[in-house]
């Protein structure tokens, strides 16, 4: 186990205090977006050692099932199947979409096949890999997420009395197909008339400043329409469910799922991939074929993820294999907690201090502190505060409290 350095990347979204204030850091007036844990190669986090700062991924290149565990190396590869971030957003992100793995295999090949450089500004597939995500919020949190039922679409639609809307909100109320409904609607939002979308964000600044029934929601999206000036990406955004997280409460979001995550701090953890089709509030490339092969038309509830037990730890259930995610809270004077994992594990520090104690040292860490540890090491955590953990579910035994253990004793 050892502590990492890590990268902040300053996209033009990231709030310029949110990730000082948890590092306890004085502001540098940028914005600051993500802190990424992880070995992907476009931030490779470094891992701290006696010879010197070496970047994650070229560590587990070294040494893949020393680093991996035979599970993983067996069901990934020789990589990290995860990348943990810290994302502080003050601004909304783009509105986006995620394939599943034979989308992204499919198109993965496509691509390569007619020679589109990995770094090519319109490429979408730039490996071939799906990219499920989970974001748990550590303060107030707000998105958007996956479809509005028809009706519930037209209702809103409506009640911004906007005429160019009208023929859309009869399509939704009378297509008698929900996702046929959907698709026909959203495919007209990815192109409509420069008027309809001025018109359509003075609309929404006015019902966000009224005390209609949409208020709340309205307010949210009159912060996506002055952060993004007219982008068609609001009509499409108004088709989507509002979600707002307390903190510790998560959100999952799997392959075809629309999404933008406009404000707040959370952890999130995705699968490595970079494969992103965007929908808008955005100056990227936007393919439209593409990102309608991709999107799924149906309109389910949104489900907030709440951590279940499992022993000493919390864990954000998710349907996926790819990662782990647990929260772990340890009491000064308490029992030391131990995690005990065959696959590699990364722990962020995100309240108060804790201590990390294993085979080969001790690793204090403060809020916005993270370490890495390989396949197999165990790790016992003490002090005072609260801590993520990302792994890899290989099915054997996490966690448990160990009271023999006591804290800021040498590790075991």
């Amino acid at each position: 186990m050892e502590p990492l350095v890590n990268t902040v990347r300053p996209y033009a979204w990231g709030s310029t205090t949110a990730l000082p204030g948890l590092l306890g850091v004085a502001p540098d007036g940028r914005p600051q977006a993500e802190l990424w844990m992880g070995a992907h190669p476009g931030a490779p986090s470094l891992v701290r050692r006696p010879e010197g700062d070496l970047p994650l991924d070229a560590v587990i290149e070294a040494a893949p099932a020393a680093e991996l565990g035979d599970a993983v190396l067996r069901r990934f590869g020789a990589r990290l199947p995860f990348l943990l971030k810290l994302l502080a957003a003050d601004a909304p992100l783009s509105l986006q979409v995620h394939p599943d793995l034979a989308q992204a295999a499919v198109g993965f090949r496509i691509e390569n096949a007619a020679a589109v450089p990995l770094d090519a500004p319109h490429r979408n597939y730039r490996d071939d890999n799906h990219k499920p995500e989970m974001v748990v919020a550590l303060g107030e949190f707000e998105g958007l997420c996956g479809f509005r039922t028809p009706g519930e679409c037209a209702g809103l639609l409506s009640a911004l009395r906007v005429a160019g809307l009208d023929p859309h909100c009869v399509a939704l109320r009378t297509h008698p197909e929900e996702e046929e409904a959907l698709r026909a609607v959203f495919s007209a939002f990815l192109a409509p008339s420069p008027a309809l979308v001025a018109a359509v964000a003075e609309a929404v600044a006015r019902e966000a400043r009224s005390d209609g029934p949409h208020q709340k929601d309205f307010a949210l999206y009159d912060r996506v329409a002055r952060a993004h000036p007219g982008d068609a990406g609001l009509l499409a955004a108004l088709m989507l469910r509002t979600v707002r997280l307390a903190p510790g409460e998560g959100l999952f979001l799997g392959a075809g799922v629309p999404h933008a995550y406009v404000r707040g701090l959370a952890v999130e953890i995705m699968a490595a991939s970079d494969n992103v089709l965007r929908c808008g509030l955005t100056a990227k490339h936007v393919d439209t074929a593409e990102l309608l092969r991709v999107v799924r038309f149906d309109a389910p509830p949104v489900r907030v993820v709440r951590p279940a037990p499992d022993g000493p730890e919390e864990v954000y259930p998710a349907p996926v294999d790819d990662f782990r995610l647990s929260r772990v809270r340890v009491a000064e004077g308490g029992p030391a907690v131990v995690l005990d994992a065959t696959a590699p594990h990364i722990l962020v520090c995100t309240r108060g201090r804790v201590r990390l104690s294993g085979p080969r040292g001790v690793v204090p860490l403060g809020a916005g502190g993270s370490a890495y540890a390989p396949a197999g090491e165990r790790v016992a955590v003490d002090g005072d505060g609260e801590l993520y953990r990302a792994t890899v579910d290989t099915g054997a035994p996490r966690a448990r409290v160990d009271a023999s253990i006591h804290p800021y004793s040498e590790a075991p």
